[in-house]
């Protein structure tokens, strides 16, 4: 548990990508497989934030280099973009403005953790942390955020009117006693 949230683990599985790009300016050092580690966060609706983790120990190219996050469900897609001179949200999907950031020297320490604040239900899907130097891209982390609702204890609301008292919701009283309320005739 960290403060707000919490990780619910990796999933099961490891989606296994077979790449064959041959290296390019060092960024794909080799061919083979390459598991992309996928991650459960759950976090309550309301909260502050939430911190999706990506850390990355590879090489990271001199040429460009972009972090990315995005969730292939919407158009745009991208939820967060991070290049050398800081964040590029001009192509952002309008629904994170302004509730997205990673730490400034992300591409120097290999923490591409995105914090993503106010989450709402609508913010529950797959993202997608990856790095690219403009001509290829390698997926890093795949997180299933799960943004739980607030928790709302039905209270039994109570009608008086003549002769009776019932709870609101289709529940009936059997002979004018109201067991829910603690009301009898």
């Amino acid at each position: 548990m960290y403060g707000h949230f919490r990780y619910t683990g990796i999933l099961p599985y490891h989606r296994c990508l077979r790449t064959l790009n041959f290296p390019l300016n060092g960024f794909f050092v080799s061919q083979g497989s390459t598991h992309v580690k996928a991650v459960v966060v759950e976090v309550n609706e309301g909260e502050r934030s939430v911190l999706l983790p990506c850390q990355y120990s590879g090489f990271i190219p001199d040429d460009d280099p972009t972090v990315m996050w995005t969730r292939s469900d919407l158009h745009p897609k991208s939820v967060h973009l991070h290049r050398e001179g800081g964040d590029d949200l001009r192509g952002q999907n309008q629904r994170y403005s302004g509730r997205t950031s990673m730490k400034p020297d992300a591409l120097d320490t290999g923490d591409f953790s995105l914090t993503l604040r106010k989450p709402t239900k609508t913010d529950s899907g797959n993202y997608t942390c990856s790095i690219s130097d403009g001509r290829e891209e390698r997926r890093l982390t795949d997180i299933q955020l799960q943004v739980k609702g607030q928790q709302q204890t039905k209270t039994p609301a109570i009608i008086t009117g003549q002769r009776s008292v019932r709870p609101l919701g289709g529940l009936e009283p059997s002979h004018g006693v109201c067991s829910l309320c603690g009301v009898s005739e």
